[in-house]
């Protein structure tokens, strides 16, 4: 007999389930990539590569996890549905991928483990979210943890230096570092402000730290050098 007050989780997917999602994800990942003959929809990008998706995805799930654990949200649907949130990201165009992915995923949990309707349709509808721009208080709780762990990805050490690998793109030299670097402050500010959680919050502005001495960083060599006539123009 289960004492009284003692919830009773109806869904858990163990580690190994967990792992078979992730071998999953990335198989599926670098299948997209592979099928198309110019090598990727977004492969111009090295960061919108097969490997960079993917890694973007652990982020998440590990981010997503420790949010979800600090606000009592269900773990479980939180870290699948982080797992699957952009496995369509590389075959579908950008503002359906979200759906795509909650097809990707529903498809999986039905075809594999005995998992309830009802956890199906918590996962997918948490995957559908992770792109919805309102108002993250409008949204389920596992939804929002998903959210805040992928906006919470895009800043920190993290995004700064994939800004500055972005650099060489659009044809820019070290001496722009600074303001490539500002870019990143910005949209940090920017999901903060969008963030609700406690958790999030805290993670957004260590992060923000982190960038903000990257940039003094910068800032100071990079001036140095222009100031002695070091440039690469």
């Amino acid at each position: 007999m289960v004492p009284v007050g003692v919830e009773i989780k109806e869904t858990e997917v163990s580690d190994e389930d967990f792992e078979e999602m992730k071998g999953f994800v990335r198989d599926y990942l670098a299948a997209s990539v592979e099928s198309e003959d110019d090598g990727g929809r977004m492969r111009w990008y090295p960061w919108h590569s097969a490997d960079y998706r993917f890694n973007h995805i652990l982020n998440v799930v590990d981010l997503a996890t420790d949010i979800a654990e600090s606000e009592g949200a269900d773990v479980d649907v939180v870290r699948v549905a982080a797992v699957f949130h952009d496995v369509a990201k590389l075959e579908a165009e950008q503002d359906v991928h979200a759906e795509a992915g909650a097809r990707v995923a529903r498809e999986y949990l039905q075809s594999r483990g005995n998992y309830p309707e009802s956890f199906i349709e918590e996962v997918c509808g948490a995957v559908v979210d992770h792109s919805y721009t309102g108002d993250l208080t409008d949204v389920p709780l596992e939804s929002r943890c998903l959210m805040e762990a992928d906006v919470l990805d895009k800043v920190g050490a993290n995004g700064a230096v994939l800004m500055l690998l972005r650099m060489g793109y659009e044809s820019r030299t070290h001496m722009d570092s600074a303001k490539m670097v500002d870019r990143v402050l910005q949209r940090a500010h920017d999901h903060t402000e969008r963030v609700v959680s406690d958790s999030a919050e805290s993670i957004a502005h260590q992060r923000i730290k982190r960038v903000k001495w990257i940039r003094e960083w910068l800032e100071e060599e990079v001036s140095r050098m222009d100031a002695e006539g070091v440039t690469d123009r």
